[in-house]
C-alpha cells in the first residue's frame, strides 16, 4: 500500500517547524509495510495542479492529513482536492480537532472517509492491511468513519503504556533542505501523558493523565538522529519534561557521553524544576526554558486548574537564570471570569518577572474542559469559525470584558513591543544599534525572505538558468538567481545576496550545470 501524509499549511506567525505530528504518523505507515510519502505544504506553495501532479506520480492507495484547529479547513480542502482528482483514494484526517468532533467532521465534510481518534500509532498498524476492505473497519478501536447515511464511531483505543515501542518520527520523508534553510528548531518529545487538569488544554484527554516517559536512551538516539539530519538546534516539546530530576541528569549525562553539539530550549512548569535540574540541562547546550505562568491573579490559577503559585514562578525563573539560561513566561487573556483587574494583575506579574514575555489569547479548542463545559463559567464563546483559533485574536467575552476590551489590553503590550522594534530598526539604518540588534534585524529580514522563497517556490520557478547569463560560472548563476528573487520579492538585493549564498555554502542549494544551463534545486 501507498500512503501520502498531506502537511497541511501553516502561518510563519505560528513558527512553522518541522511537523511533529505527522512524522508520528508516517512512521506508523511504514511500520505497518506501507510505502510512505509526505507531501509538506508548510514550506512549500500549494495548489491543486500541484497536488495532482504528485498524486500521478506516486499514485497512493490513502492520503492523511493531520491537523490543529487553527488549519482545518486548509487540510479540509486538500482532502477535498484528493477527491476530486481521485475519488477511489482512502481520505483520512488525524488530531486534537477530528478526534473531539469527528461525528460533525464526518457529516459536513463528506470528501473525509475516515478519522483516527487520538494517539494513532497502534490504530494505523491495525488499519493500514484493512484499508482497502470497508467492511472490516468496525472492527478497529480508535477510528471514526461514514458507512451509507450513518457515522461510526468506535471510540478512542487504549493508550500505549510503553512508549519505548513506537517507532521515531519519519524526519527523513520532510524536505529536510528547506526547514534547515528555515532554521526554525527541531521538536521533539521524550515522553506521552500530562497528569494535571488545565480547563484550557487537551493534553490530557489527548494522550492521558499517566506520564509515559521513553528510556532515556532512546531519546539520545533521536536526537542524534536528529543531528545526524543536520539540524543544530532542538525544542523539547513535552510539558513534563523537566519533572523528573534524574531522568533529565541522566539525559543530559548521556548528551555529554555521546559528544553531542547542538543547542536546545525547552517547556516546564513551574512547580517541577529546581537548581539541580537546570544547570544539568545548562552544561549540555540548553539556553532558554518557557513556562506556561498563564495569569498573575491567584483565583484565576485555581479557577483554570494550572495546579501552580505566582511564588513558584518567580523561583522557577530565577533558578533559570541562576543557571544562566532565558527564561520566558506566556500568559492567557479572556480567561473566564476575567476582568480588567485580572488583566491587570497580570500585566503586573509579568513586568515583575524582568523576563521575555508573551501574551495569547484564549482559544477553547473543541475537546477542553472549557468548551464542553462552557456553561459553568462566567464564559461565552462567540465563533466557531475554526480559522479564529489561533490565539492571535479575541474570539470569547465575560460577564466584565467584552471582546475589544481583551483586545485593548493587548494592544498596550503589542504596541511597546514595536516602538521597541522600531527603535532596533532606526537604530539599523543610523548605525546606531549593537552586533546583536543589526543580527536581530538581519536576522528577521533574512526568515521573511525565506519563508517567501519556500511558499512561493521561488527556486523552482526562478531556479533555471541559460547558458549565455552565466557563462559556466556557478557563481554567475547563483547571482542571476538572486537577481530574479529579488525583483520578485522586493527584498534588498544585499539581504537576498547573503541569503542564497548562505544556502548553497551549507548544501542547502544544489546546482546541475549542463550544456543546456545551470539548475538549482533544493537539496
Amino acid at each position: 500500500m501507498r500512503v501520502a501524509i498531506i502537511a497541511a499549511p501553516y502561518p510563519l506567525e505560528e513558527i512553522p517547524s518541522p511537523p511533529l505530528g505527522i512524522t508520528y504518523v508516517a512512521a506508523a505507515f511504514e511500520a505497518a509495510g506501507c510505502e510512505v510519502r509526505i507531501f509538506d505544504y508548510i514550506v512549500s506553495h500549494y495548489s491543486r495542479e500541484k497536488l495532482s501532479e504528485q498524486l500521478a506520480d506516486f499514485q497512493p492507495d490513502a492520503v492523511g492529513a493531520g491537523c490543529v484547529t487553527m488549519n482545518f479547513y486548509d487540510a479540509q480542502q486538500i482532502i477535498r482536492d484528493v477527491k476530486s482528482c481521485n475519488p477511489e483514494i482512502v481520505t483520512m484526517m488525524g488530531g486534537p480537532h477530528v478526534s473531539f468532533t469527528a461525528k460533525e467532521t464526518l457529516r459536513n465534510y463528506p470528501e473525509i472517509d475516515l478519522i483516527f481518534i487520538g494517539e494513532a500509532d497502534d490504530t494505523i498498524i491495525e488499519f493500514a492491511p484493512l484499508m482497502k476492505q470497508k467492511n472490516k473497519w468496525r472492527n478497529i478501536s480508535g477510528i471514526a468513519f461514514r458507512q451509507d447515511d450513518e457515522i461510526v464511531n468506535n471510540g478512542k483505543r487504549d493508550f500505549i503504556m510503553d512508549v519505548d515501542r513506537i517507532p521515531m518520527p519519519a524526519r527523513h520523508l520532510l524536505p529536510i533542505s528547506r526547514y534547515r534553510a528555515f532554521g526554525y528548531p527541531v521538536s521533539m518529545i521524550t515522553g506521552r501523558g500530562c497528569p494535571h487538569s488545565c480547563i484550557f488544554c487537551l493534553g490530557r484527554k489527548m494522550v492521558g493523565s499517566k506520564v509515559r516517559r521513553r528510556n532515556p536512551q532512546l531519546v539520545l538516539d533521536e536526537i542524534e538522529q536528529i543531528i545526524n539530519l543536520g539540524f543544530e538546534r532542538i525544542n523539547i516539546a513535552d510539558d513534563l519534561f523537566a519533572s523528573d530530576t534524574q531522568r533529565v541528569k541522566e539525559i543530559c549525562n548521556g548528551i555529554k557521553e555521546r559528544n553531542l553539539k547542538f543547542t536546545w530550549s525547552a517547556f516546564a512548569r513551574v512547580d517541577t524544576v529546581n537548581q539541580e535540574m537546570f544547570d544539568a540541562m545548562a552544561a549540555v547546550g540548553c539556553d532558554s526554558i518557557s513556562f506556561g505562568v498563564e495569569s498573575g491573579n491567584p483565583e484565576m490559577l485555581k479557577r483554570i486548574k494550572k495546579g501552580i503559585k505566582l511564588e513558584q514562578a518567580q523561583q522557577a525563573v530565577k533558578m533559570c537564570q541562576q543557571a544562566g539560561m532565558l527564561a520566558h513566561a506566556s500568559f492567557m487573556v479572556g480567561l473566564p471570569g476575567e476582568t480588567k483587574e485580572t488583566l491587570s494583575q497580570t500585566a503586573a506579574f509579568a513586568e515583575s518577572l524582568n523576563i521575555l514575555f508573551g501574551y495569547h489569547y484564549l482559544a477553547p479548542f473543541p475537546g477542553t474542559t472549557l468548551c464542553e463545559k462552557v456553561g459553568e463559567y462566567d464564559l461565552e464563546i462567540l465563533t466557531k469559525d475554526w480559522a479564529k483559533y489561533d490565539a492571535n485574536d479575541a474570539i470569547v467575552k465575560t460577564s466584565a470584558l467584552q471582546p475589544q476590551d481583551i483586545r485593548d489590553f493587548v494592544a498596550l503590550y503589542d504596541a511597546e513591543m514595536n516602538r521597541y522594534w522600531q527603535k532596533v530598526l532606526d537604530g539599523y539604518g543610523k548605525g546606531t544599534n549593537t552586533p546583536l540588534d543589526n543580527m536581530r534585524v538581519e536576522g528577521h529580514w533574512r526568515m521573511n525572505l525565506t519563508f517567501k522563497i519556500l511558499k512561493d517556490d521561488l527556486i523552482e520557478n526562478h531556479g533555471f538558468i541559460e547558458p549565455a547569463l552565466f557563462e559556466g560560472f556557478k557563481d554567475r548563476a547563483l547571482k542571476e538567481l538572486g537577481r530574479r528573487i529579488t525583483a520578485c520579492t522586493n527584498a534588498e538585493a544585499r539581504v537576498v545576496k547573503s541569503t542564497l549564498s548562505d544556502f548553497a555554502n551549507r548544501g542547502y542549494l544544489k546546482s546541475s550545470i549542463t550544456d543546456k544551463g545551470c539548475k538549482w534545486n533544493w537539496a
